[in-house]
């Protein structure tokens, strides 16, 4: 065989084999779900005027609006206010929940849904980094982002050690419940045609879909005796991850490269001077003593305006140098912070960064992920019954280890991780949900 061939070959059983960068979706997914709930949060005293049936922009507008583009939003199934205060706080819920990866497989699909509810309702409030966290909820839904640093990783842990002790976990309840549940409620909503878009390619395809995916996946653990099944249902888990994982770095670097090549043609950063009049806009001033004195450094002005066009442009091609790349990365990382200081622009540059985050190196997310476990340890040192756990140090264990029953793949059941058709594999257990 070719070199080339055998390339080709090693590639495709990359992708379809291994959930690749789970550290990475894991990242992504606290990134955006703490994003969204801290805006939730902080604009919770004036969710009323940008998203509320009474507010500026009222339903009977949006409706017009939505009549138009076709856009999926749940706040306008009603105009009641009860309504919308629940959509709300499920929206919270679903952030916090997809934080901490409980069901992070059903809590992806209800963020996506919050999140395009009420970004859709009111379009004219919104940025570029409501922007990024549409798109990305989105992307979400298709990742296994649960496989680290979540609830279901540590809920299929403690599985397997059960198993390993030879006892016989638990069932789970929990998942066929929601399934069971969310399936009755996207009957109703069918039922009365609240979902628009038609069933091949509309939102009643992806929806339905989403849902009917979760049911054979569960149906395939459970009662698959072969090993093809499950095989199979973990290569397109796996395809379907890896292609997700993708377009999100696309959508990072394209978002970089759009930016860095209009800004090229502006006059204000061809003389380097950009950068000096966001500063002096009241709206963009929190702090106007620090916008002033950064703006009367006009070499300071400067270098801030050639730099910001040069590592958006260079950094798409960065991606070929690991090096290069990481030093950009740090870069882009700090001009967010600094954006977030000095222009008020939080969660414009928090959803920034959470995107940058699929850029970062895998043994970096591990040393964060094992600093934050032996902080953890220290905090609950002096609690009764963390004592014991805490000075075990962090959890040492590969990505595949960690997948939890909502991220798992068919095959990714059994403490030795064999392959649903090799020998012993066929009589374990199913632990978990997919739901």
């Amino acid at each position: 065989m070719s070199r080339p061939a055998a390339a080709i070959g090693r590639g495709i059983t990359r992708v379809t084999d291994t959930a690749l960068g789970p550290y990475q979706t894991a990242v992504i997914r606290i990134g955006f779900s703490a994003t969204w709930l801290l805006f939730l949060l902080r604009e919770f005293p004036n969710r009323q005027q940008m998203y509320g049936p009474g507010g500026p922009w009222s339903w009977d507008l949006a409706q017009q609006l939505i009549a138009g583009n076709h856009a999926f939003t749940v706040l306008m199934w009603s105009d009641s206010q009860v309504w919308f205060e629940t959509v709300y706080a499920l929206a919270v819920l679903a952030a916090v929940l997809l934080l901490v990866g409980w069901r992070t497989r059903t809590m992806s699909v209800l963020f996506m849904v919050g999140v395009l509810s009420l970004q859709n309702r009111n379009i004219f409030i919104g940025d570029g980094g409501d922007n990024v966290i549409h798109l990305m909820a989105i992307y979400l839904v298709f990742t296994r982002c649960g496989q680290v640093w979540s609830l279901d990783a540590r809920r299929a842990r403690l599985a397997r050690g059960a198993r390993a002790r030879g006892e016989w976990p638990r069932p789970d309840r929990i998942g066929p419940a929601l399934w069971c549940v969310f399936g009755l409620l996207l009957a109703a909503a069918t039922a009365v045609g609240k979902i628009s878009g038609g069933w091949l390619g509309g939102w009643l395809t992806v929806l339905w879909g989403l849902w009917a995916v979760q049911g054979l996946w569960w149906a395939v653990g459970r009662y698959a005796r072969g090993g093809e099944p499950r095989v199979l249902l973990d290569l397109v888990a796996n395809l379907t991850h890896n292609a997700a994982l993708f377009m999100i770095m696309a959508e990072a670097c394209l978002i970089y490269a759009t930016a860095g090549w209009y800004k090229i043609q502006g006059s204000r950063w061809q003389d380097g001077t950009a950068v000096y009049y966001p500063l002096h806009l009241d709206s963009f001033s929190p702090w106007p003593a620090l916008s002033d004195t950064l703006s009367a450094n006009g070499t300071l002005v400067m270098l801030v305006t050639y730099g910001t066009v040069l590592v958006q442009v260079a950094f798409p091609f960065t991606l070929l140098n690991r090096r290069v790349k990481n030093v950009l990365l740090a870069l882009m990382i700090t001009e967010h912070a600094v954006i977030a200081v000095v222009l008020g622009l939080p969660f414009f540059s928090l959803a920034m960064i959470a995107a940058d985050a699929v850029f970062l190196p895998t043994s970096f997310l591990r040393r964060l992920g094992d600093g934050a476990a032996r902080a953890r340890g220290r905090l609950f040192s002096g609690v009764p019954g963390r004592r014991d756990r805490a000075s075990r140090g962090p959890d040492r264990q590969g990505p595949d280890e960690q997948e939890g029953p909502d991220e798992q793949g068919p095959d990714r059941q059994g403490p030795d991780k064999q392959r649903p058709g090799a020998p012993g594999a066929a009589g374990e257990p199913h632990v978990g949900f997919t739901a």
